[in-house]
């Protein structure tokens, strides 16, 4: 029988707490799964919510730290210091796993010796709202060659992966180390992108395998600001695993030309819908051009920068009553209409 080690890291989520491990420990049958409840010094009663379940169930442990310790520390603890299954999930105390998860997770990566780790949908679902209705069937599985999958996270500029749906080989979670506490924001994606360098990675079709709880607050594109800084540390984490990986990836320099090039395309798509949008007083237009500029010092020659100048010619003021007329801006509705109709189903 496989084993799994569960990490749950939580920080005043102790409300979460009970959802979140029953979902662990009684909806994915035939596996031996342990637990790790992790509170990082929550001023609530977090901790007290977690000695609670612990007392209740022999295969929940419980840690508190006396100081808060931070969220990339809180990760690393578990992961690296505790886990010991044969798999290991890094699981928000807000998020919950679809009953089954695990079960279609670990038979894929039985199965494939190869995979370094499996991930498959995310549902979404606002925060004090219902969960979405999950579909519990897989209809299979793929294995993608791990550069290829990481090739095509260079050319998106962007990752693929939530977070809670994703079960880790032990053995390979310790070979590739922890999470970067220099990248605080885009850990994640440079860490899926640091096992993919390192081995294949599976995809489960078909089935929905975790819940992930959209608060408020953490919707980046309501902040015009942000925008730049979530582009900044996507790049450092491209970046980052191009430094860490060098030994695996002798196409590094190919992959860095990919990447700089799709963020700076972002980045000046972001500045130019900012005028469709009538948006220029609150969108960092000319930091986002600047950045375009530092990953690729020849933006002028992109078509983003064309439609950029363009806009600027016709006017800030002007510019959203022209949309229809314009034919990046009608294009550019048309690509995050299909995006949005898309999300929800990519796999890669």
């Amino acid at each position: 029988m496989s084993s799994v080690s569960v990490v749950i890291p939580c920080y005043k989520y102790g409300h979460f707490l009970a959802d979140c491990v029953r979902s662990v420990l009684d909806e994915q049958p035939g596996l031996d799964v342990r637990v790790l409840i992790i509170d990082d010094a929550s001023p609530d009663d977090s901790a007290e919510a977690a000695r609670k379940l612990a007392a209740s169930d022999p295969r929940i442990e419980v840690r508190v730290h006396e100081r808060n310790k931070g969220h990339i520390a809180t990760y690393n603890e578990g992961l690296l210091e505790w886990a010991d299954g044969d798999y290991v999930v890094l699981l928000s105390a807000d998020d919950r796993l679809v009953p089954g998860a695990l079960v279609r997770a670990v038979a894929l990566l039985d199965a494939h010796p190869e995979a370094g780790f499996c991930y498959g949908r995310p549902l979404r679902f606002q925060h004090g709202g219902p969960l979405p209705a999950a579909r519990t069937e897989s209809t299979g599985s793929v294995v993608y060659p791990g550069h290829w999958w990481l090739e095509r996270r260079f050319r998106e500029g962007t990752g693929c992966i939530t977070s809670p749906e994703v079960v880790v080989r032990t053995s390979l979670q310790r070979k590739v180390g922890g999470y970067d506490p220099e990248l605080p924001h885009a850990g994640d994606i440079e860490m899926w992108m640091r096992l993919a360098s390192h081995a294949d990675v599976g995809y489960v079709r078909g089935a929905d395998q975790a819940f992930y709880r959209v608060h408020g607050n953490n919707m980046s594109t309501t902040d015009f600001g942000g925008q730049l800084d979530d582009i900044r540390q996507r790049r450092a984490a491209f970046t980052a695993v191009l430094d860490k990986c060098a030994d695996q990836l002798p196409q590094a320099r190919r992959l860095a030309g990919l990447v700089d090039t799709r963020l700076a395309r972002q980045a000046l798509r972001r500045a130019y819908r900012a005028y469709d949008r009538g948006r220029t007083d609150v969108v960092p237009v000319e930091e986002l051009v600047a950045f375009a500029r530092e990953c690729r010092p020849d933006a002028e020659t992109l078509p983003e920068f064309r439609a950029l100048r363009l806009r600027r010619r016709i006017g800030a003021r002007v510019m959203p009553y022209l949309q229809p007329l314009i034919l990046s801006a009608v294009a550019e509705r048309g690509r995050e209409w299909l995006w949005w109709r898309s999300w929800k189903r990519r796999g890669i």
